[in-house]
């Protein structure tokens, strides 16, 4: 592998040299290891919605010039997804929401105009995003895990021939938002379509770090369905994209209705208009469409290969040096480098999750996530907690729960901001009695 000490994408970033204060009143050059819950823009992205923002104007049936522009760089934007995910087709459609979330929900609302006897194979690993919205109107059935956090293969084929002719979809993380763990998505696709069932892949977690095809032209595909946010990749700015089947919307009801998603109202009849314009009632965001579109061209630029390479570098480093620590624990199989993105989850023998994450923020301007990843039946399962215990744990504050400390590696990120977090590390695990003292009795923050 490629020798990235010198980190070749850090002035593609915003933000990122911030200082940010510690308990002492001094500052420090934040260091950001939580990009798996949000990214700072990329500059490029900032200087569109600066260019872009005095041409800003309503979409669609507007004959002013500001809003044929608006317009044509919403439509744009959405070829430009298009492109990214490789589909060349006029098969597909893209369809802006605010984020993965909702895009799920939305897929689920629409489905469940179909047939709510129908059941959704989802798995033990998914965030919560994409295991609440089918709890609503559907029963679901879930795919094992094994202890280190794969999902099992053999209980997913077992499931599928259980249930054949019932499963209507199987719901399934590109990546975990816990392990990093990548599923084998186009295999498990080709497996749902043998069985009649069509595949959601929640591509939150996959998509801003590797190489994606929606797989129209692939032996085992395609990917059915795929959902994502914008602002895991760079282009916070609240949008978000669902993309599926343009014969599939066009054929259900939208699950929201409004402006826009008509052709003809009287009051006895509407005509819906057609796919994406039904699914996207009301004023959409047109910023949002085109920030991400404008972070994809410079990811495109990058090539997500080289962001995969070298998002794999920092991790490989980190984790070579980070299970070499005392007392340091990180789960799933840590060496699986090549079927993972860049999250590493650990603990600490001997200090509650919350209070690493509080030392690491306030003694060395590190941010990291605690807690359990809004994917609570995963953790439990890799921190092997009994049933009987889960319950109990409904009672609990969070400040007694159990779950793991989180970091997660972006574009921007360097060897050096990883030298500064073991040596954090380190210092946590030499002085357990001092800060855990210091912070267990702590409240509020440093904002």
């Amino acid at each position: 592998m490629s020798n990235f000490r010198d980190n070749p994408y850090r002035d593609l970033v915003y933000g990122v040299d911030i200082k940010v204060p510690l308990i002492d009143k001094s500052y420090c050059i934040g260091i950001n290891f939580d990009n798996a819950a949000t990214t700072p823009p990329l500059k490029s992205v900032i200087d569109e919605v600066v260019n872009f923002s005095p041409y800003y104007s309503s979409i669609h049936r507007g004959d002013g010039y500001k809003s044929q522009l608006s317009t044509y760089m919403y439509e744009t934007s959405r070829e430009i997804v298009k492109f990214f995910i490789n589909d060349y087709s006029d098969m597909m459609d893209v369809i802006y929401v605010k984020n993965c979330t909702e895009a799920i929900n939305k897929l689920a609302g629409i489905l469940a105009n179909q047939d709510k006897e129908s059941i959704i194979l989802s798995t033990s690993m998914e965030h919560h995003s994409n295991d609440l919205p089918w709890r609503k109107n559907f029963e679901v059935k879930y795919i094992e895990v094994d202890d280190e956090g794969y999902l099992d293969m053999d209980d997913l084929k077992s499931k599928l021939e259980q249930y054949s002719g019932r499963i209507s979809l199987v719901a399934i993380t590109g990546a975990s938002n816990v392990t990093g763990i990548k599923n084998p998505i186009y295999t498990i696709a080709n497996l749902a379509h043998s069985y009649g069932a069509k595949i959601l892949v929640d591509g939150a977690q996959l998509i801003p770090h590797s190489k994606f095809s929606i797989g129209l032209q692939l032996p085992l595909g395609p990917i059915d369905f795929v959902a994502f946010s914008a602002h895991k990749m760079y282009a916070p700015f609240g949008c978000g994209v669902l993309i599926g089947p343009k014969d599939f919307f066009n054929e259900y009801e939208p699950d929201h209705t409004g402006g826009g998603t008509i052709k003809f109202v009287s009051h006895d009849k509407v005509i819906w208009t057609a796919s994406p314009d039904k699914e996207e009632a009301g004023s959409p965001n047109l910023i949002g469409s085109i920030t991400l579109g404008a972070a994809i061209n410079e990811l495109s630029k990058i090539g997500m290969s080289n962001i995969d390479e070298y998002e794999k570098y920092l991790t490989v480093y980190t984790t070579k040096h980070l299970q070499s620590i005392h007392s340091v624990k990180i789960y799933s199989n840590y060496s699986d480098f090549q079927n993972k993105v860049s999250i590493i989850p650990f603990n600490i023998e001997g200090i509650h999750h919350t209070i690493v994450a509080k030392i690491l923020s306030y003694e060395f301007g590190i941010a990291v996530r605690s807690g359990c990843f809004c994917a609570h039946p995963y953790l439990q399962r890799l921190l092997k907690i009994p049933k009987s215990m889960i319950e109990e744990m409904t009672l609990a504050s969070k400040d007694i729960q159990p779950g793991m400390v989180r970091i997660s590696f972006g574009i921007y990120n360097t060897i050096d901001e990883i030298d500064k977090f073991l040596y954090a590390i380190k210092k946590i695990v030499d002085n357990k009695g001092y800060y855990t003292k210091k912070y267990s009795s702590m409240r509020g923050g440093l904002a």
